[in-house]
């Protein structure tokens, strides 16, 4: 794609956003355009094509949503800072300060790397709901870029393509989600599920493309007849039909274990009317036409999601007893249902930020305070429930609609309604009747809670009770405040047994070294802040016995380490060998740099040589190393190969490689991840990957204190079916 043809999909873009904005700065925008592709220059994307195709692409994506001038200039230049020389001042002097903070909250988030490791989950997710919490146009325009980038993922490594897949499943599809952006969330759904489960996906693509003229059909039958009802009662109606988008059949497909052939409800049906009163109206014809399934009806109108999102949904059997749902909604509701918070845009208006949809956002608040006393651990599992899963909406005795995350109890709805309903509650009805706490909430239940001036407060079990984060943090709370003195004496109790569960001595706890880094590392003061921590729930028995278990570990190492280097001093002869470093002798040198090679990870019994490089110390390789052999025979560097070999090792862990050829299957990478933690081998990496013709390769980096351990290992996974061959790479 040359220039002009890059300069003729701006003013596409331009032409968009006139569209629904008149009154657009057009020289400001073509200005941000002309910065961007100047800064971005000759930069290149995978595909070959120029760099600022991308961010005119999310930009052309912010218009779908009809988003404000700022934010689209934004989405042009959301890149300019971590890529090209540019700063924020640049952006803030050029276009504004608000534009500049957009940017700066979009750069901030693409530095964002997401792992497995908790507490920097937590840390990662909580930056992007400040940044939300801030300024909503931030992740609006951090999706759009995430959604051209999938479009176009197909570019990218097989490594990259599975991890992005996976943190837009899991980060971005669920964010879309909570903004209502529906039409988005299944794009980014449908295109991770392309990398995620490619055979799943292309399975469903084909049978659906052999089904579709009788699809059509279908569709094209009862979209007529829904028609023709509307034009003879009169009724201005849209109507539409459409296949479920792909991921929606798939994980039907996956959560109720049915083949395709066996999922009837493919098809979904929409119409569209001018009011409300006609939802309702066309609701009535509909059930007259077909017959309900009872069970299967939502009125989210009358009670709309949290997300804005209003319609009504019922499902009904037509023809040949296929049964297929309808959504009817005004067209207001529409477009809410596909853009969400961005159909409601209040900077049209001109309202700053701090103006823009409080109510709509109370919910990020929500969130950002409950991470306060939680583990991190635990808040990710809270997140993901109050966040990212259904909702279920129940009644007060006065009719008033409650709002809670699918699987609430009582516990949650009194805490919702109060802190002080919660504290005091001392039993509660369901649609009259007095049921235990643990009674999971359905919709439409009435719920009635019973509250005392002499209550004790809530109970420690009520923790596990409750479903929401709100609740739990309302309990742990008031623990905290309430019962200190018990919090120390049940988190102490509890702290010490998980030290003997896992074989710590009471005595670790006397070394203030020990003592001192584990508090540091849990963000606590003393040893009673962390018992009381404990004991009110703000901190898991299991992540504070980790710490100290670190550190004792870490201090036994430097003890050994020490009583090691004492021994080799008072022992060695004037003109012994040099001491070993990470495990390796080098003949006439102490305290060398010392490194093992990547491209055949040695570990101690295999026969090594070492290379002096440049400025990095020794690097150690196996004798049999290829690139070894390589060097030596073709005679270079013949004075930098030198002879070393192993010392006392101390019972260490050393990391090597092992690749392994097999038969693809089903359950290949659990079998080989129940071998190695059979062999109680530490891995800590695996990737898998089809490479065609039926068949898979695996590179395992895995923790092993000799080639003995190594060896039986590798023995213990060529005896899995399917394995071809294991081998150590690098001969």
């Amino acid at each position: 794609m040359n220039e002009e043809e890059v300069y003729s999909k701006y003013l596409a873009l331009e032409e968009k956003v006139k569209n629904y904005n008149p009154g657009l700065n057009v020289p400001r925008l073509r200005a941000a355009y002309e910065f961007a592709a100047s800064m971005h220059g000759e930069q290149r994307r995978k595909d070959g094509t120029l760099y600022i195709t991308h961010p005119i692409a999310a930009a052309e994506i912010a218009a779908e949503m009809g988003l404000d001038e700022d934010a689209i200039i934004s989405a042009l230049l959301h890149d300019v800072v971590e890529d090209t020389p540019a700063t924020i001042d640049d952006v803030r002097k050029n276009f504004g300060q608000s534009v500049a903070d957009i940017v700066d909250g979009v750069t901030k988030l693409t530095r964002v790397t997401y792992t497995s490791k908790e507490e920097e989950q937590v840390e990662n997710l909580r930056k992007m709901l400040i940044a939300m919490a801030r300024d909503i146009r931030v992740i609006l325009i951090k999706i759009a870029d995430r959604l051209h980038n999938m479009r176009t993922m197909e570019y990218q490594a097989h490594d990259k393509q599975r991890a992005k897949a996976l943190e837009t499943m899991e980060v971005y599809a669920p964010i879309a989600h909570r903004l209502g952006i529906q039409k988005i969330k299944w794009e980014l759904e449908d295109l991770s599920l392309i990398y995620l489960d490619p055979l799943g996906y292309t399975e469903i693509t084909a049978k659906l493309d052999s089904r579709m003229p009788t699809l059509e059909a279908f569709m094209d039958t009862i979209k007529n007849r829904i028609l023709g009802r509307m034009q003879e009662y009169g009724i201005d109606a849209a109507v539409s039909g459409r296949i479920k988008h792909i991921y929606s059949i798939y994980r039907k497909m996956y959560t109720q274990n049915k083949s395709l052939d066996e999922v009837f409800d493919l098809c979904a049906f929409r119409v569209i009317v001018s009011d409300v009163s006609d939802c309702y109206n066309v609701l009535g014809h509909i059930h007259d036409l077909f017959k309900p399934i009872a069970g299967k009806f939502k009125d989210y109108i009358s009670t709309p999601k949290p997300n804005m999102y209003q319609s009504i949904h019922t499902t009904v059997v037509g023809p040949e007893g296929i049964p297929f749902e309808v959504q009817i909604r005004t067209w207001d509701m529409h477009h809410t249902a596909e853009y969400g918070i961005a159909a409601h845009w209040k900077y049209k208006q001109g309202l700053g930020a701090e103006d823009a949809g409080e109510e709509k956002f109370a919910w990020i608040r929500t969130l950002l305070e409950s991470q306060q006393d939680s583990d991190a651990t635990e808040f990710v599992q809270d997140l993901k429930i109050d966040m990212f899963a259904d909702e279920v909406f129940v009644f007060t005795p006065g009719g008033d609609v409650i709002n809670l995350p699918a699987g609430a109890t009582p516990i949650d709805f009194a805490y919702a309604i109060h802190s002080d309903v919660g504290n005091s509650m001392i039993s509660a009805k369901i649609n009259g009747r007095i049921t235990p706490y643990d009674t999971v909430l359905q919709n439409g239940d009435i719920v009635e809670v019973l509250t005392s001036k002499t209550a004790k407060g809530p109970s420690r079990d009520w923790i596990s009770l409750a479903h929401s984060t709100k609740a739990k943090n309302k309990i742990k709370q008031w623990f905290k405040k309430e019962r200190r003195e018990e919090n120390v004496e049940f988190g102490k109790a509890a702290f010490e047994a998980e030290m003997k569960r896992n074989r710590l001595s009471p005595g670790d706890l006397l070394d203030d070294e020990i003592v001192s880094a584990a508090l540091k590392k849990l963000s606590v003061s003393s040893l009673d802040e962390m018992y009381a921590a404990i004991g009110y729930g703000g901190m898991s028995t299991a992540r504070a016995v980790n710490r100290f278990r670190e550190e004792v570990i870490r201090s036994r190492r430097q003890q050994l380490e020490r009583e090691k280097t004492d021994k080799l001093i008072s022992d060695a002869p004037p003109a012994a060998s040099s001491r070993p470093v990470r495990g390796i002798v080098v003949q006439g040198l102490d305290n060398c740099l010392i490194k093992f090679a990547r491209c055949c990870t040695p570990v101690p019994g295999d026969k090594v040589v070492g290379f002096i490089t440049k400025g990095y110390g020794i690097s150690v390789h196996r004798a049999e190393c290829q690139n070894y052999l390589n060097s030596r025979a073709r005679g270079e560097d013949e004075g930098r190969w030198i002879d070393v070999g192993w010392g006392e090792t101390g019972g260490e862990l050393y990391t090597t490689t092992i690749a392994m050829n097999a038969r693809d299957r089903n359950g290949l990478i659990v079998d080989v991840a129940t071998v190695l933690n059979a062999a109680k081998v530490k891995i800590l990496s695996m990737n898998m990957q089809e490479v065609g013709g039926g068949k898979a390769i695996a590179t395992i980096q895995v923790e092993v204190p000799d080639n003995t351990v190594l060896a039986s290992v590798m023995s213990r996974l060529s005896l899995i079916s399917g394995v071809v061959e294991v081998s150590r790479p690098g001969v």
